[in-house]
C-alpha cells in the first residue's frame, strides 16, 4: 500500500548506509511499488551531505546529522567544529578548539550526548561532555535529535546528540584507512609542529557473518595565548555609594564624590570598579590518545551481536606567567563613561611612598590526566516479521586525574613592593596596565608571597542496561517499547596546600636568589589587540611592559628551605607548604549516586489523509530517579588578618554529611509527519523533556576555604533534593528536499522551561568566627583615618595596640576578638529551583545546495533564540535567567570534483550570558561578545596512487579573538588571543 512510504524511505536509507556509510553507495530512487534500486557510486563532501540529508528527512522528529565522508575521515579533526555547522548548533572552545556545544540556546550541560546510544561518564562537575577527549577518525556519524522521543534517554532539553562509531558489518571486505597529519599552532611561542596519526582497519568475512574492526589516534598539540584580565570581577554599587566615612554612603570599592572623579557617576546611575589587571601567558601540551575495539557475529541472519571496548586519554599540561596589580579601593583619581552603567574609563589609585603596594608577578602549572573506558555488549534479535528486541549494557568510567609533579594545579606568587601608583585605562578592546615604579624593578627587589599547590580528582562510573523492542501490529502501525536502568556514581576529591604569605615573608630574599634565575620578557608586543593611551589622567603614566618569568623549580627549592609552614597550614606530601598533598581525606572528599529506572511506550502509524502520506509517533517516558550524596569536608574556625587582603581561616577539623533527595516524571511526546508533496515534509511535534541538576550541584556539604577577605568569606553547598529543569516544547518545520543532493528548511520552536536551577547567596554565620576586620578597633581606626584603606588601617592597630593579646605587631597578624569583634559573614552559594516559567522562543533556517554538476555548493543555515527574562544590568541582586541563550550563523561554500575538495566555513555567534557570578564579587554578569571564525580546508586525491589523499587545513585564519565582559562592554573581564592553527598531512585508504 502507498500508505508504506514512510517506512520504504527509512529501509532504503538503511541500505544505503548498510551498503557502505564511508565509500557512501547511495540509493538514488525507488518507486513506491518497484523492488530495484538503483546504486549510484559517490563519495567525498557529496557522499557525506547525501547521507546527512537522508538522515534528516527520514527522522521521526526535527533532526540533524553529519556523517563521514570516507572510512575514516570526518569533515573536521574536531566533532565539535562540525556540529556547529547544524542550525541551532554553537559551540564553545577551549584554547581555540571546539569543546562543548550549546543547542537552541540550551546550555552544554543541557543536551545530552551518548556514544551509540549510551550515556557516558563526565568528569567536568557538570554533564556537559567535552568533545575534544575524542578524536574523529573512528566516528561514522553524529546525530542531533531536537524534539523529544519516548525511545530517546532523557536529559537533553536541548538535544539529544548520539555520536556513532564505525561497525564492521555495515561494510564488506576488508576496508582501511591510516593518515599522519603534521600540526602548525601560531599561538604557541615554542613555534614545534606537532604530530598526529590515526588508522582504521575494518574486517568482514566472506558470509559477512563475522567482523571485526580497530580504530586508533594519536594526537599531540602544542598551543598557547595571551590574555589580559579583571580576574576577580567588578564590583558594582548604587550611584550613592561615596567613600565619606562621615556619612551613611560609604563602601570599600567605592569613588569619591570630589575633583579626582571626572564624570562622576550620578546617584540615579550604578558604577564599577576594577579589583584587579592581568596579563598572563599561557603554553599548553596535550597528548590525546583514542582507540576502539568492535568485534560483530551474526551466527544467523536475525541475529547480531556486538562488543566493543573504546577508550579515550587526554593529558593537558599547562605553563603560565602573570603580571597584575591589585587595587585596594583606597585614594583613586578616575575618568567615567556615561551612565546609567558607569565605568572608569580610566581607573588609577595612589600608594603611600612609605609603603608601596605589590606588583605581582606569578607562575603556575597545571597537569591533568582525563581518561575514559567502556565496554559494551549489544544483541539485536529479529524474533519474527513483527517482533524486534535488543538487549544493550555496558560499563563506563571516566576520571580525571594529578598528572603533574606539581599536582593538578599549582600557582606561586612573587612580588616587588614598588608600586606607588596604579591604572587601567579600559577605553580599547584590551585593558592597559600602568605601574609607577615597574620601568624600574630588579630582580633583587622580588620578594616570595603566596602560593597554592592544589590536588584535585574526579571519577564518575556509569553502569546501564536496556531492553528496547518494536512489535508491528499491522501493515500500518507498531509499538516501540523499552526499560532500562542507569546507575551513575561520582567521586570528589580535593586537597589544597595553601601558603597565604601574600604580603611577603620576612627573609632577606636577596642573599638568597640569583640574578640569573629573573630572565625579563616583554608584554605589550605579545598581543595584537591594541587599547588606550591614559588621555585625560593626570600625570604621565605608561604602559607596562617587562616581567620576570623567573626559574619556578629554582626559586620553589630554594623558598621550601627558606621558609617555616604557617602556623596552622597543612603541609604537602614533602613536609612543607611548597608541594602538593595526596591525603584527601584531610579536606573535600564528596560522593554521590544517582540511580535511574525509565520504562517507555511509543506507538507509530503511517497513514495517508487527501493524498498525503503521515506518520504518527505518540509515547510517553516514565523515569525515577533517587540521589544520595555523603561528603566529609572541612570546617573553619579562627581568622587571622595577614596582610591588606588577607584573612586566614583555621582548620576546623573534618565534617561528615549524608544527604538524598529523588524525583519522578511521566514525559509524553507526540510526533506528527506529513508528507505534503514528495519532497516537502511538515513536521509537527510536542513533548515535555527534563534536563538533570549538575554533579557539582547535587554533591553535599558546605565548604568554606581558607582564605577571606574583611568583608567576610565566601562557600559553597550542593542540594541533593535539586529537581531537574523541566521544558515542554512545540515545534513546527517545514521541509523541501528538492533534489537528491539539496534542500531547504524552515522551523519555529518555543521551550516552556520551569524548575531553573539557580545558585542563591544565603549569607550565614556558621562557624561563629571572629572578624579582625569587623570589629572595635577596625571601626576606631576607619574613623580616625577617614578611610577604608587597608593597610593604614593596619598600620593604626599595631600602633595603637602593640600589647592587645590579638595583634602580633612582629608577625603582622591581626587575631579576631570574639570579645569586640562581629562574627564573620559567610556567603555560601547554594544551587536551588525556581518555580518561575521562562520562555524561549526560536526559529531556524537551514539551505544545502549543491550547483548540478559543477561540484560547487553551499550550506547555510541562522537560528534566531529569545526569550522575554533577560539580565537586567542595572538590577544589583542576583537574577534567575537563563544563560547561553544567543543567535547563531554558519556559511560554508565547497567543491567537490576530480579528486579535489576544498571547503570554507564561517562561523558565527551573537553575544550571550554566560554567567550570572563573577570572580569572588558575588552576583554580576559573564557576557561573551559576539564571535566569529573562518576555517577552511582542501585535499587532493593523488591520481598516480590510488586511495592516497594529501590535504591542507586552517583554523581560526582571520586570527580572531574572545571577549567577555561585564554589565558594560568596557568592563573586560577577559581578551584571549590563541592565533591561527594549520594542519597538513596525508591519509591512505583501500
Amino acid at each position: 500500500m502507498k500508505n508504506n512510504r514512510f517506512v520504504k524511505t527509512q529501509i532504503a536509507t538503511s541500505l544505503s548506509i548498510a551498503i557502505g556509510a564511508f565509500a557512501a553507495p547511495i540509493v538514488a530512487h525507488a518507486a513506491d511499488e518497484a523492488k530495484d534500486v538503483e546504486v549510484i557510486e559517490v563519495t567525498g563532501i557529496r557522499a557525506s551531505l547525501i547521507k546527512s540529508r537522508d538522515l534528516k528527512r527520514d527522522s521521526n522528529g526535527v533532526a540533524d546529522a553529519i556523517s563521514a565522508e570516507d572510512i575514516g575521515k570526518f569533515p573536521d579533526t574536531n566533532l565539535a567544529e562540525s556540529m556547529q555547522r547544524i542550525a541551532g548548533v554553537s559551540i564553545d572552545r577551549q584554547n581555540g578548539e571546539g569543546s562543548k556545544v550549546t543547542v537552541r540556546g540550551i546550555p552544554p550541560e543541557m543536551n545530552l550526548v551518548t556514544l551509540n546510544g549510551r550515556q557516558m561518564p563526565v568528569t567536568t562537575g557538570n554533564r556537559s561532555f567535552d568533545f575534544a577527549n575524542i578524536a574523529s577518525e573512528g566516528v561514522s556519524g553524529v546525530v542531533v535529535t531536537k524534539t523529544g522521543d519516548a525511545s530517546v534517554p532523557t536529559g537533553g532539553i536541548g538535544s539529544v546528540i548520539d555520536i556513532q562509531t564505525h561497525k564492521p558489518l555495515s561494510h564488506q571486505g576488508t576496508k582501511a584507512s591510516f593518515g599522519v597529519k603534521a600540526v602548525a599552532d601560531t599561538s604557541t611561542e615554542d613555534g614545534s609542529i606537532t604530530p598526529e596519526l590515526s588508522g582504521l582497519y575494518s574486517y568482514t568475512d566472506e558470509d559477512g557473518k563475522f567482523g571485526v574492526s580497530v580504530s586508533a589516534s594519536y594526537q599531540k598539540r602544542e598551543s598557547g595565548n595571551a590574555q589580559a584580565q579583571v580576574g576577580t570581577g567588578w564590583r558594582s554599587f548604587p550611584g550613592t555609594a561615596d567613600t565619606d566615612w562621615s556619612g551613611t554612603n560609604a563602601t570599600w570599592g567605592g569613588v569619591a564624590k570630589d575633583s579626582t572623579q571626572t564624570n562622576r557617576p550620578a546617584d540615579s546611575d550604578i558604577y564599577s570598579v576594577p579589583q584587579t589587571t592581568i596579563y598572563k601567558f599561557e603554553e599548553q601540551q596535550r597528548t590525546r590518545t583514542n582507540a576502539q575495539l568492535v568485534l560483530q557475529y551474526r551466527p544467523i541472519d536475525s541475529v547480531t551481536a556486538t562488543l566493543d571496548y573504546t577508550m579515550m586519554q587526554n593529558d593537558i599540561d599547562v605553563q603560565h606567567n602573570d603580571i597584575s596589580a591589585w587595587y585596594n579601593f583606597g585614594t583613586s583619581e578616575n575618568v567615567w563613561s556615561d551612565g546609567p552603567v558607569a565605568t572608569p574609563l580610566i581607573y588609577s589609585e595612589d600608594y603611600p611612598s612609605a609603603s608601596p603596594a605589590d606588583l605581582s608577578m606569578a607562575r603556575g602549572f597545571s597537569a591533568n590526566r582525563h581518561e575514559s573506558s567502556s565496554i559494551g555488549l549489544n544483541v539485536e534479535w529479529q524474533v519474527n516479521s513483527d517482533l524486534k528486541l535488543e538487549l544493550d549494557v555496558h560499563s563506563s568510567d571516566a576520571s580525571r586525574t594529578p598528572n603533574g609533579q606539581y599536582g593538578s594545579a599549582a600557582n606561586m606568587s612573587m612580588a616587588a613592593f614598588v608600586r606607588t601608583r596604579a591604572a587601567t585605562d579600559f577605553t580599547g578592546d584590551r585593558p592597559i596596565l600602568a605601574v609607577d615604579g615597574s620601568e624600574n624593578v630588579q630582580w633583587s627587589d622580588m620578594r616570595v608571597t603566596g602560593s597554592t599547590f592544589g590536588n584535585s580528582q574526579d571519577a564518575s562510573d556509569v553502569s546501564q542496561q536496556q531492553v528496547n523492542g518494536s512489535y508491528v501490529l499491522d501493515e500500518n502501525s507498531s509499538i516501540d517499547f523499552g526499560v532500562s536502568l542507569t546507575s551513575v556514581s561520582n567521586h570528589s576529591q580535593a586537597i589544597n596546600v595553601q601558603r597565604n604569605d601574600w604580603g611577603g615573608m620576612g627573609v632577606d630574599q636577596p642573599s638568597i636568589f640569583t640574578e640569573d634565575m629573573f630572565p625579563v620578557d616583554s608584554i605589550q608586543d605579545r598581543f595584537d589587540t591594541s587599547g588606550g593611551n591614559f588621555n585625560g589622567l593626570s600625570g604621565d603614566m605608561q604602559a607596562i611592559d617587562r616581567m620576570f618569568v623567573w626559574d619556578f623549580e629554582a626559586i620553589r627549592a630554594i623558598a621550601a628551605e627558606a621558609y617555616t609552614t604557617s602556623a596552622g597550614a597543612t603541609p604537602g606530601d614533602c613536609g612543607n607548604l611548597f608541594c602538593p598533598s595526596t591525603n584527601y581525606g584531610g579536606d573535600t572528599d564528596r560522593f554521590t549516586e544517582e540511580n535511574s529506572t525509565a520504562v517507555y511506550a511509543q506507538y507509530n502509524y503511517d497513514g495517508e489523509m487527501a493524498g498525503m502520506y503521515y506518520g504518527l509517533h505518540v509515547g510517553v517516558r516514565w523515569e525515577d530517579t533517587e540521589v544520595e550524596s555523603t561528603s566529609i569536608v572541612t570546617a573553619r574556625d579562627g581568622a587571622e588578618w595577614v596582610s591588606a587582603n588577607e584573612v586566614i581561616l583555621g582548620d576546623g577539623g573534618r565534617v561528615f554529611q549524608t544527604q538524598t533527595g529523588g524525583y519522578d516524571y511521566f514525559l509524553p511526546n507526540i510526533n506528527f509527519n506529513l508528507e505534503v508533496t514528495d519532497d516537502v515534509i511538515v513536521r509537527a511535534a510536542y513533548s515535555q523533556t527534563i534536563g538533570r541538576p549538575n554533579y557539582a550541584d547535587i554533591q553535599g556539604g558546605t565548604v568554606v576555604g581558607s582564605l577571606a577577605r574583611t568583608s567576610g568569606a565566601n562557600g559553597s553547598a550542593g542540594n541533593p533534593n535539586l529537581l531537574p529543569l523541566e521544558s515542554t516544547n512545540l515545534d513546527l518545520s517545514v521541509e523541501w528536499y528538492y533534489s537528491e543532493t539539496s534542500y531547504m528548511s524552515f522551523g519555529l520552536f518555543k521551550k516552556d522551561t520551569q524548575n531553573y536551577i539557580a545558585n542563591v547567596e544565603e549569607n550565614s554565620t556558621i562557624y561563629g568566627i571572629a572578624n579582625p576586620g569587623d570589629g572595635a578597633k577596625y571601626n576606631e581606626a576607619r574613623l580616625a583615618l577617614n578611610t577604608t584603606d587597608a593597610v593604614a588601617i593596619r598600620d593604626y592597630i599595631f600602633a595603637n595596640y602593640p600589647n592587645d593579646p590579638y595583634v602580633d605587631v612582629a608577625n603582622g597578624i591581626i587575631t579576631g576578638d570574639p570579645a569586640t569583634d562581629n562574627i564573620m559573614n559567610v556567603a555560601i552559594n547554594v544551587p536551588t529551583n525556581n518555580d518561575r516559567k521562562t520562555p524561549i522562543d526560536g526559529m531556524e533556517f537551514s539551505i544545502q545546495h549543491l550547483f548540478g554538476e559543477t561540484g560547487y555548493g553551499v550550506i547555510a543555515n541562522y537560528t534566531a533564540v529569545s526569550t522575554d527574562l533577560e539580565y537586567d544590568v542595572m538590577n544589583l541582586e542576583d537574577q534567575p535567567v537563563l544563560t547561553n541563550i544567543s543567535d547563531s550563523a554558519n556559511l560554508i561554500a565547497f567543491y567537490d570534483l576530480d579528486g579535489f575538495q576544498a571547503r570554507i566555513a564561517y562561523n558565527w555567534r551573537d553575544e550571550f550570558l554566560a554567567s550570572r557570578y563573577q570572580g569572588d564579587v558575588g552576583p554580576s554578569p559573564i557576557f561573551v561578545e559576539a564571535y566569529s571564525q573562518i576555517d577552511f580546508n582542501m585535499s587532493y586525491d593523488v591520481s598516480q596512487v590510488e586511495g592516497l589523499t594529501v590535504f591542507f587545513e586552517g583554523i581560526n585564519i582571520a586570527n580572531n579573538f574572545t571577549r567577555t565582559h561585564g554589565r558594560a562592554e568596557k568592563q573586560v573581564l577577559n581578551l584571549t588571543e590563541t592565533g591561527p592553527r594549520y594542519n597538513f598531512g596525508a591519509r591512505y585508504s583501500f
